[in-house]
C-alpha cells in the first residue's frame, strides 16, 4: 500500500512541550521529516502540551515523581490520537513506554557533554570554597560534590533561559547546562566551558532526541525510518539498557555514555550516592549487535557492587 503523505489540510501533528529547547527539537523532526519526503513544513502541524513537569517549578522533581512528569500529557495525547507523533529530549525518558506506544526513531545525538556556565571562572577548580553551585540533576549535585564536597548546592530547576537568569540574580555563581541544548538553541554568547566526559560523565541518552510513536500506526513507522540515525540508537540501547538493569530515574545519580568504533560498542558507566561520598565506576566493551547485553550486564554489575542504602537519601 502506498504511503499517504500529510498534506496543510491534513498535517502530522507532533506534539511537544513548549520550552524554547523543547520547539527547536520538534523544528528540527519537522525540517528532516520534510526534506525526507518533499514536503512543505505546512504539511506537519507543532503541538503545545503542557506537562506536568512544565507546571511545578517550586520542588525538586523527586518530591513530585520523576522522569514521568515531562512525559505523561504527551502520551496521553499520543494515545488518544491528539497528535500522531512525540518529540523528547531522551534523557527525560523514563525506560519503559506505556502500552501501545513505542519509541524506536532517534536522531544524530548532538554533543553529550556537560557545559559549565559562570561569569566567575570556566571550571570548578576557579571557585571559591563555599561557593553557591546551582543544579536541578541529582547526578550532577552528586558529581559535583564528589569532586568538591566543600560547595554549597542549590536547587536549580527551569528551562535554560530561567537557569541563566537566576545565574544574572545571583542565586548561585554557577551552574551546568547540556552542550547540547546551547548548540540547539544557537546560544553560542553563553560563556559555557564545555567539560570532558571524564570529567563529568553524561546523563544517559543526554544529546539524543527520541520520536515516539502509536505501535500500530504503519504510516508514522515509515516515516520515521527514514530519518533514524542506526548509530544514536545502538548507543542508546546499550545506554538504556544499563539504565533499566539499574532501576535508575530522576532519584538516583546515575551516569553513563556509549561510544561506537570499529564495529565495537564501549559503554562507561557511573553510580554515585547521592552526597557524593561514594563512586562506583566500570566500563566495558562488546560488538555493536550485542549493545543491549552490554549496557544489562553492566547495569546489573554496578548495582551488585553498591553496598546497601548506596541511593538513599540522606
Amino acid at each position: 500500500m502506498a504511503l499517504t503523505l500529510p498534506t496543510p489540510t491534513e498535517p502530522l501533528k507532533i506534539g511537544t512541550r513548549g520550552s524554547p529547547l523543547a520547539l527547536a527539537q520538534a523544528w528540527e523532526t519537522r525540517a528532516r521529516l520534510a526534506e525526507a519526503f518533499a514536503l512543505e513544513e505546512v504539511a506537519f502541524e507543532i503541538v503545545v502540551i503542557k506537562t506536568t513537569g512544565d507546571r511545578i517549578q517550586d520542588r525538586p522533581l523527586k518530591e513530585v515523581g520523576g522522569k514521568g512528569l515531562f512525559t505523561k500529557e504527551i502520551e496521553e495525547d499520543l494515545l488518544s490520537g491528539a497528535i500522531d507523533i512525540a518529540v523528547h529530549s531522551m534523557k527525560d525518558m523514563p525506560v519503559a513506554q506505556p502500552k501501545g506506544l513505542l519509541l524506536d526513531t532517534y536522531l544524530p545525538r548532538e554533543d553529550v557533554r556537560d557545559a559549565f556556565i559562570s561569569p566567575h571562572g570556566s571550571s570548578l577548580v576557579d571557585l571559591e570554597a563555599g561557593a553557591t553551585v546551582g543544579t536541578s540533576s541529582l547526578r550532577r549535585r552528586a558529581q559535583l560534590l564528589n569532586a568538591r564536597p566543600d560547595l554549597n548546592v542549590v536547587e536549580f530547576r527551569g528551562n535554560v533561559q530561567t537557569r541563566l537568569r537566576k545565574l544574572e540574580e545571583n542565586v548561585a555563581v554557577a551552574t551546568f547546562l547540556a552542550m547540547a541544548g546551547l548548540k540547539r538553541l544557537g546560544m553560542t554568547d553563553v560563556p559555557a566551558t564545555p567539560i570532558a566526559t571524564e570529567e563529568m560523565l553524561p546523563a544517559v541518552a543526554q544529546g539524543a532526541i527520541g520520536i515516539e510513536r502509536r505501535a500500530k500506526d504503519t504510516r508514522a513507522a515509515e516515516m520515521l525510518s527514514a530519518i533514524h540515525d542506526q548509530a544514536t540508537g545502538q548507543r542508546l540501547l546499550a545506554e538504556r539498557a544499563f539504565l533499566a538493569a539499574l532501576d535508575g530515574s530522576c532519584e538516583t545519580p546515575i551516569a553513563g555514555l556509549a561510544e561506537i568504533g570499529g564495529g565495537i560498542i564501549t559503554l562507561r558507566g557511573e553510580i554515585l550516592r547521592v552526597d557524593g561520598a561514594d563512586r562506583l565506576a566500570e566500563v566495558s566493551s562488546a560488538p555493536v549487535e550485542d549493545a543491549k547485553a552490554l549496557g544489562k550486564t553492566l547495569g546489573k554489575y554496578l548495582k551488585s557492587a553498591a553496598p546497601n542504602g548506596f541511593f538513599d537519601w540522606k
